[in-house]
């Protein structure tokens, strides 16, 4: 096997024998033949678009397929068998509408698991020992972008918002990963193509969001629990949340988030449901100790999902996209398994104090109160904006943001979002005239919230978004980040810096706190 899509991959070069996120190298095959599949798919999806003939089946299974590969998603070697069967049947399915297209791979599955598996080594990463590694990587750059942009589709349908127009570019894009004939400045105008589709994506996300659930409100979420019987939701999807509320109201079961479904909280339409009670631990890469610490069910949905210990894996379930060997899977969304789980084990015995931590503060929180910004911007009592966020994971040297906020001087607010925010999402910062010092914008899929404060900031000071006292110190892990990068590149957003590890094609990594901090404020 060879993989190197993430951030924290073997020695900083990549993953050879088995996934640091616990990918097996069966697995690893598999996710790179259901990509080839999928390429060939789009060939003829693409191919079929110029004949007029656009099938949403296809649309939303090639969505669904790229989405399954990205980092801690799908661990589960039987479901990829399932999605590459279904890529050349839909393949299949296209062919006898378009007929044959040049340059067109030919692929039959192998009728045996060890046979794909064969197959997958064969067009994996570096199958081509000749291909120029600028290429190769501007190349995987692109797919990877792609990946985050099909998983904002994605969670987009799931809510009734879509647009062809993304889905056209996302089969004309993996098409093109195809064609030899393509230069280093060709593959670098798709990447920032992808970027500039993912605004759209983004947009349509937000849609489904906010026209579902409501604008998000600025709320206190307790971090201690209650006594009683307890799910906990962890992942990125709203409506898998909402089900759960809905399923086990009156059931006397508490639910609580986890990781990234923190900024759920803030959501009115989710905020009504009674027994939706607080937020459980911290991101994705501690869950081992969380999951094993919580006394109740366990869903979890989207992505994210590690290995779970065998002290819980009778306790955890998985819905949608996300699996892992083993684990009971909840196809059809009734989750009364869950719940039922949930009411056989002892949940909290007695409520346990914590913290509060207060999320809800997207774009219309936020512009909500833009005069008392302007007015502390133009009296120099906020003198600069940090957008901090992005992934968490653990490699060390993510430690750095936590010293950054700490070290932001008191006229400065920071912005945060996705799961990077744990590194400090329970510091009292102040505020500044009653501005919170401390912003959470929300989740990574929240990322259109941040880009439309810092539009519309620019707006209000008749500037370009360049030339606002804003500076992004961002930290990635998976393909979500990667396509939000490119967006923010498409947009010709500077003042960038990311870390705690880089790909080839970033520009300005972090250094020290105390350098960048002198670097940003003169």
């Amino acid at each position: 096997m060879f993989c190197f899509q993430c951030e924290q991959v073997a020695k900083g070069e990549g993953c050879t024998k088995i996934g640091v996120c616990g990918k097996k190298p069966e697995v690893a095959a598999l996710q790179d033949l259901l990509i080839q599949a999928t390429k060939r798919l789009s060939v003829y999806a693409a191919a079929a678009r110029e004949k007029g003939i656009v099938d949403d089946a296809v649309n939303r299974f090639t969505c669904e397929a790229i989405f399954s590969t990205l980092t801690n998603v799908d661990f589960d070697p039987d479901r990829f068998v399932t999605l590459i069967n279904d890529a050349d049947n839909y393949t299949q399915q296209l062919i006898e509408k378009t007929g044959d297209v040049a340059g067109a791979p030919a692929f039959t599955p192998a009728e045996s698991l060890d046979g794909l598996v064969a197959q997958g080594e064969a067009v994996g990463i570096k199958a081509d020992p000749d291909l120029d590694a600028d290429i190769l990587s501007l190349r995987e750059l692109l797919i990877y972008g792609i990946k985050g942009l099909a998983a904002y589709a994605d969670h987009a349908r799931i809510l009734g918002q879509e647009d062809d127009a993304v889905y056209a570019f996302i089969h004309s894009a993996m098409a093109a990963t195809l064609d030899k004939t393509l230069g280093a400045d060709d593959l670098v105008g798709l990447a920032l193509k992808c970027g500039e589709v993912n605004i759209r994506a983004m947009e349509l996300l937000d849609a489904g969001n906010t026209g579902t659930y409501g604008h998000p409100v600025p709320t206190a979420v307790p971090l201690g629990a209650k006594a009683g019987k307890a799910i906990l939701v962890s992942g990125h999807d709203l409506k898998d949340l909402e089900e759960i509320l809905k399923q086990s109201e009156g059931q006397g079961i508490n639910v609580y988030t986890h990781g990234e479904m923190l900024p759920c909280h803030g959501y009115p339409e989710l905020k009504k449901y009674p027994h939706f009670y607080g937020h459980y631990g911290t991101a994705w890469q501690n869950q081992a100790k969380e999951f094993d610490a919580f006394p109740g069910a366990i869903l979890m949905t989207t992505n994210c999902i590690q290995k779970p210990r065998d002290s819980y894996s009778a306790n955890i379930f998985t819905t949608g996209l996300v699996g892992w060997p083993g684990v009971a899977h909840i196809a059809d969304k009734d989750f009364t398994p869950v719940i039922e789980k949930a009411l056989e084990l002892p949940g909290f015995e007695e409520d346990v104090e914590g913290k509060s931590v207060t999320v809800g503060f997207a774009r219309n929180a936020v512009l909500g109160v833009a005069d008392k910004v302007i007015e502390a911007v133009k009296s120099k009592a906020l003198r600069h904006f940090f957008l901090v966020g992005g992934c968490d994971g653990a490699k060390p040297g993510r430690n750095y943001y936590t010293e950054l906020v700490e070290k932001v001087p008191e006229d400065c607010v920071v912005l945060t979002l996705a799961c990077g925010k744990f590194r400090f999402f329970d510091k009292d910062l102040g505020d500044i005239g009653g501005i919170p010092r401390l912003l959470d914008v929300g989740q990574c899929n929240d990322a259109y919230s941040a880009v439309q404060i810092a539009l519309a900031l620019a707006n209000a000071f008749e500037c370009e978004v360049n030339d606002l006292p804003l500076s992004m110190v961002l930290s990635w892990y998976e393909q979500k980040a990667c396509v939000i990068l490119l967006t923010l590149l498409h947009l010709g957003i500077k003042d960038i810096r990311l870390g705690p590890s880089l790909p080839a094609f970033i520009i300005m990594p972090i250094s020290t706190v105390d350098e960048d901090l002198k670097a940003i404020l003169g």
